[in-house]
């Protein structure tokens, strides 16, 4: 049986966990990215629009990817979680500065709550290998 090492990834330039996980776990070529929600460094949410919360979730994800040896090009699949549907064009418009050639595959999901009252909540795996 094949069994991977995996390595916890920290970076200080995005938020630190706010519960029991880590940032990203890298294991078998691929980095998991824990679901990012729109938070300044010192763990304070970011205010503005879904368009400006968006924008500051995928910097901090580029934050821990880079910390990996990665790029934002490296991702493979993204999970974006919103609060209201209604708003998901505006999320694609300020995601796709970011993904603008070959972009990840992806799935989009209404929920009714997110930590710290936020508009969006993204995770994402990458793969390093």
């Amino acid at each position: 049986m094949l069994k991977y090492r995996k390595t916890i990834i920290r970076t200080d330039r995005a938020p630190q966990a706010i519960g029991p996980y880590s940032q990203a776990v890298k294991a078998g070529g691929f980095l998991f990215i824990s679901g990012q929600i729109p938070l300044k460094r010192n763990g304070e949410p970011v205010g503005g629009d879904i368009r400006m919360q968006t924008k500051a979730v995928i910097k901090n994800i580029s934050a821990i990817i880079e910390a990996a040896g990665g790029s934002l090009e490296d991702i493979v699949k993204t999970t974006i979680y919103i609060r209201d549907i209604d708003k998901f064009a505006e999320v694609n418009e300020a995601y796709g500065i970011f993904f603008k050639d070959n972009p990840p595959s992806r799935a989009t999901v209404e929920v009714s709550n997110l930590p710290k009252g936020v508009d969006v909540e993204i995770e994402a795996v990458a793969c390093l290998s």
